[in-house]
């Protein structure tokens, strides 16, 4: 699962940063529904958020060429070449 959804979820990192200040965002992949929010630190951009199902964390750390962070308490990190484009919109839960 991992390899299919961390690929994925890194897309909205390359996004602009004013496209997500701090909004909760969800989407469903494979069944599953995962909400997270995207902040910028520096030159990272930081995604963490939670499988809705199982309540498991994950937190990435995105950089100019690779992903890194945890999912649960699994290391990982993947290529930035590895990301994969959703299907479908992006559902926005709330926005400041």
């Amino acid at each position: 699962m991992k390899k299919l959804i961390l690929p994925t979820l890194a897309l909205f990192a390359i996004l602009p940063a004013a496209v997500h200040a701090e909004e909760v965002r969800r989407f469903e992949h494979e069944g599953r529904v995962y909400s997270y929010t995207i902040k910028t630190v520096g030159d990272r951009r930081i995604i963490t958020g939670i499988d809705e199902q199982t309540g498991k964390p994950f937190k990435l750390r995105v950089g100019t060429h690779k992903v890194r962070g945890t999912v649960g308490s699994q290391q990982v990190e993947f290529s930035l070449k590895d990301v994969e484009r959703l299907d479908k919109a992006v559902t926005v839960l709330a926005a400041r």
